[in-house]
């Protein structure tokens, strides 16, 4: 059993954590008149579970054209999974620009201050998992408004939350690509990628962090930074700690789309 699924059985989630790992429903709305298309994934390894399902959520928005970033959906399912989810489901409504996540799990009993940089009610163990605990709304938060929407927090019926995240709908569809044209990918290296998303998941980093969560020396994470920077993906901000920039967060996005 791994470390990951006896946490969370040791917690009582006995409902969304057996044998097969903890599992979360997504429900597909391509209509609201018919029923949604409902794909259940389940995981035994922290990273692995919550990499999938923030990939699978966003890929499943995007393709209806859905405009939610994939970072705000990674924040999110973190979220959710430190806060000893059960019950959950995820549902994608309105071409994929409402994401609506509830749960029957303990909930949060703040929500306003949930929303406030460095709020965080997730134990010691669970922030051995998740890096910048305490972050993760307000980042969230913050790139949907850049992107003129909103999240909300509100109690689910019974117990749990419901946590609704929203963006509008582009006034006019994008014109299409010849058939001979794709949208270009920015070429990134493993690293780099995995630099965005510490980025992402910290909110603002620096040379240090990165080099002691990577394993890599001073010198390599700062060279890393200062390439990306160069890329125009990140932008640095004070005492040289950087910050993804609206190129990064759609750069990041892009990787995670089929």
């Amino acid at each position: 059993m791994s470390e990951f699924l006896r946490f969370l059985q040791s917690h009582g989630d006995s409902g969304s954590a057996d044998a097969e790992g903890p599992e979360v429903r997504l429900a597909v709305y391509d209509s609201l008149l018919a029923a949604p298309r409902i794909v259940s994934l389940r995981g035994l390894e922290f990273h692995e579970f919550v990499g999938d399902l923030a990939a699978r959520t966003y890929n499943y928005a995007r393709e209806r054209g859905g405009r939610i970033p994939y970072i705000v959906i990674r924040e999110i399912v973190e979220n959710l999974i430190h806060a000893y989810f059960e019950g959950a489901v995820i549902s994608i409504y309105d071409a994929g620009n409402t994401i609506r996540i509830s749960d029957q799990g303990p909930g949060i009993t703040d929500p306003a201050r949930a929303l406030e940089p460095g709020f965080t009610t997730a134990p010691p163990q669970m922030r051995r998992y998740i890096k910048g605990v305490g972050s993760g709304l307000p980042v969230a938060k913050e790139q949907l408004a850049f992107l003129g929407g909103a999240i909300a927090i509100d109690r689910n019926l019974s117990r749990g939350t419901v946590i609704t995240l929203t963006v509008k709908q582009e006034s006019a569809p994008k014109p299409a690509l010849p058939p001979d044209r794709t949208i270009p990918r920015p070429t990134l290296t493993a690293r780099q990628k995995k630099v965005l998303l510490l980025i992402a998941e910290l909110g603002s980093t620096g040379p240090s962090a990165v080099a002691k969560e990577l394993g890599v020396s001073q010198s390599t994470a700062y060279r890393e930074l200062e390439l990306l920077e160069r890329r125009g993906l990140i932008s640095a901000r004070d005492r040289g700690k950087r910050t993804l920039t609206e190129e990064g967060v759609a750069a990041l996005g892009a990787v995670f789309t089929p």
